[in-house]
């Protein structure tokens, strides 16, 4: 009999690899969409109109639309993947924010409970490495004592618990992984490593001429989304609900992701400085780079620290210790290494820059043409 698998956040990052996971496995593919006037749902479009791929309206906020959507599929599996994930965002809304990561998991859980399915649904809760915050050891692992360091991490903590609470008193099989920073090609332009790989592009394309970080400092565990679903899925196909770090136990500076990031778009940087005094210059550039594009010299600065990405409270130790997944879901976290994601997310944004480049000359070519008969 086909699996039916429910998957709020089917337009993230996660959710679309995680849906192409579950179609090659076989599933019957459901996922919940939030009604908006701007489409936001390019990560899976590749996926609509295929066979066994269905989405659904529905919010976490709305008690009653999570209801109806997992009563009218009655999934075999859920994987609640829809957050309001921007650590920095939840400082300016941490209402919403507790709202959405917090209350919108205990309204999953009780859903399935009213509905009646405890023993028939398993429930998977994406959380978070941003539980361990102000962080009392290195690497992180299960055992590893939470100390949340952002609204968003108190409500991810919340998130935590409450599944705990429900597997303990309910009997229900639901888990939580732990998520440690995965990106992809398809991560959101806001968050951190996205934001570098498409500076890095569009810097070396004339299109930019500086990037803006903070702390370039921070520590951080960073693996490729694509594997780390494969986890997720592994997870809920165990015969005991448990918790597990995803991670791939391997640690790096925001410093050394931008480094590489600009040495694969064709700029050699050299840091000066310290805090937010530091700069990244220009070093060399590689021959590949268009003479046309290249507008760079030698000891340009290209990047600069900003105060204002600097976070009330800010987390710069995060490894995780993978060990248990490795162990007990024979997972292997290194499939895709750090040098080969950066390579990846960085030909990929060097490939948008030059297409969404092209496009504009040629809108501007077009109007100026209908304007004044001029083609150039």
């Amino acid at each position: 009999m086909t699996k039916k698998a429910l998957i709020t956040g089917i337009t993230g990052q996660d959710g679309s690899y995680l849906a192409e996971l579950l179609l090659e496995k076989g599933y019957e593919v459901h996922g919940t969409i939030r009604r908006s006037s701007v489409d936001f749902r390019e990560r899976i479009a590749h996926l609509e109109g295929t066979p066994h791929f269905h989405l659904h309206y529905a919010d976490l906020g709305d008690s009653m639309s999570v209801l109806g959507v997992i009563g009218k599929v009655q999934p075999d599996e859920i994987y609640n993947l829809a957050a309001q994930s921007h650590v920095q965002v939840s400082f300016d809304s941490p209402e919403f924010t507790a709202d959405v990561d917090a209350v919108g998991v205990l309204r999953i859980l009780e859903a399935v409970r009213q509905l009646g399915m405890t023993e028939t649904c398993r429930i998977y809760q994406a959380s978070t490495s941003e539980l361990y915050g102000k962080v009392e050891e290195v690497p992180q692992n299960e055992n590893t004592p939470f100390h949340p360091y952002s609204p968003y991490a108190v409500a991810k903590q919340y998130g935590f618990w409450i599944v705990k609470e429900y597997r303990e008193a309910y009997n229900m099989y639901c888990c939580s992984g732990i998520l440690f920073n995965h990106e992809s090609e398809r991560r959101g332009e806001t968050f951190v490593t996205r934001k570098i790989t498409l500076a890095a592009a569009r810097i070396s394309q004339g299109l930019q001429d500086c990037l803006y970080l903070g702390n370039m400092d921070s520590l951080r565990d960073w693996g490729y989304a694509k594997d780390y679903v494969e986890c997720m899925w592994l997870i809920l196909q165990q015969d005991k609900p448990e918790d597990f770090v995803i991670a791939t136990g391997v640690q790096h500076s925001v410093r050394e992701f931008t480094d590489l990031a600009f040495r694969h778009a064709g700029i050699e940087l050299e840091f000066q400085g310290e805090g937010i005094d530091e700069v990244g210059i220009v070093k060399s550039i590689d021959d590949k780079l268009s003479p046309v594009n290249c507008h760079l010299s030698t000891g340009d600065v290209v990047v600069r620290v900003s105060p204002d990405f600097y976070r009330p409270t800010d987390v710069v130790n995060l490894w995780g210790d993978p060990t248990k997944a490795k162990a007990k879901l024979k997972w292997n976290p290194n499939k895709t290494t750090f040098e080969q994601l950066v390579k990846l997310m960085v030909e990929s944004d060097m490939a948008k820059v030059a297409s969404e480049d092209a496009a504009m000359k040629v809108r501007t070519n077009l109007a100026e043409y209908l304007e004044k008969g001029i083609v150039k």
